[in-house]
């Protein structure tokens, strides 16, 4: 039984060895090297110079795609609902939060204390663009990306209008990263909007649908995107090398370990 169907109007994609869709839609395709040496972070022009240059990673990854989305797809970022989603959120901002409220508690950045919340990169992108419409921070772990996604699915579909989805992780650092891991830096975007009304081209068309039973992950076809597994939004990976191919077959994102969201173009 289909449950939603969407279009994909635009793709953006952002890791330090493939900053920006064209150059990793090559890389995924085998047309193309990813870029050395790497680029540190990106620096959306969105945010203001001083804001950027304050802004945490995780805020300045997300903010780049959810731009280079909203900018190819040709829609207004004030008026898109946005689905931001992350494993972890700023694992460097929350390690800097524990690591001084269990030494000198006193000494507490406002400034990182802010940027500390899983909706803060939300929040700079609704503030940033004038956005009223509704937004949402959401995370599930290692499956952050395919809830991300059947969550934008879900509302493009029940309120017919476009979505924005921003899905982005940050690198693990001190003692987080004793628990937890995460490598590097990786954010992805879409823009999804209904079919009646999308300019979507048919092979970014999907039905989605919940899938049970034993759910594994789909194997990486491209070094370049082998190159960046180690990363906590790495659940992305599949889908943004699907669309670079054009491949017409169902794919199978794990949403636990006994329920997958399997979309087919």
């Amino acid at each position: 039984m289909t449950l939603l169907r969407f279009g994909v109007e635009s793709v953006a994609f952002w890791a330090p060895t493939l900053p920006g869709w064209p150059i990793a839609r090559a890389a995924f395709r085998g047309e193309g090297d990813p870029v050395e040496p790497p680029a540190k972070r990106p620096a959306p022009e969105i945010l203001a110079p001083a804001e950027r240059r304050r802004a945490p990673d995780s805020v300045t990854l997300a903010l780049e795609v959810a731009a280079a989305a909203v900018r190819e797809s040709g829609r207004d970022a004030a008026t898109l609902p946005s689905i931001f989603t992350s494993a972890h959120g700023d694992l460097a901002v929350n390690d800097y939060m524990c690591t001084t409220l269990a030494s000198q508690a006193t000494l507490i950045s406002p400034t990182r204390f802010h940027n500390s919340v899983h909706n803060a990169s939300a929040g700079y992108w609704t503030i940033a663009t004038s956005c009223m419409a509704a937004s949402t921070a959401l995370t599930a772990y290692g499956a952050s990306f395919a809830a991300g996604l059947l969550e934008a699915a879900t509302q493009c579909v029940a309120d017919d209008r476009p979505v924005l989805l921003v899905a982005y992780d940050v690198q693990a650092v001190g003692a987080l990263a004793t628990v937890t891991h995460s490598e590097g830096l990786l954010a992805a975007a879409l823009v999804l909007a209904p079919v009646a009304s999308t300019g979507a081209p048919p092979e970014r068309v999907f039905e989605a649908t919940l899938a049970s039973g034993a759910s594994t992950r789909t194997p990486l076809r491209s070094s370049a995107a082998r190159a960046l597994a180690g990363n906590a939004m790495a659940d992305a990976l599949p889908f943004f090398e699907a669309l670079a191919l054009g491949l017409r077959q169902s794919l199978d994102l794990p949403l636990s370990h006994s329920l997958a969201l399997r979309l087919r173009p």
